[in-house]
């Protein structure tokens, strides 16, 4: 059950957000799935190949748009790495207590 607290705590604070549309959640939720299936660390490094497939997102501007409007609104930190052979880092920032 404690894993899946940062997701209980994302649709908490997304209830009355109406800025957060079906491919925010979508993406992150991918996130987190992602940073599950890599041993829950602090944050993960990510591309956003890795990431579109499992969020049933097709194009990659979708994903980069929503990832910043999701940092931009303070549900997630995103350092863009801008090279290809290094993921960009995200870190969950809605795990704080609500």
């Amino acid at each position: 059950m404690e894993n899946l607290k940062p997701l209980f705590d994302f649709f908490k604070a997304i209830e009355n957000d109406f800025r957060i549309g079906p491919s925010h959640i979508a993406i992150y939720m991918s996130l987190l799935q992602y940073r599950v299936k890599n041993g829950y660390e602090k944050y993960i490094q990510v591309y956003s190949h890795d990431i579109t497939p499992i969020a049933k997102i097709s194009s990659p501007y979708t994903y980069h748009k929503c990832v910043q409007q999701l940092h931009d609104y303070g549900y997630l930190v995103y350092e863009p790495s801008f090279k290809k052979t290094q993921g960009s880092k995200i870190y969950f920032t809605i795990e704080k207590e609500l």
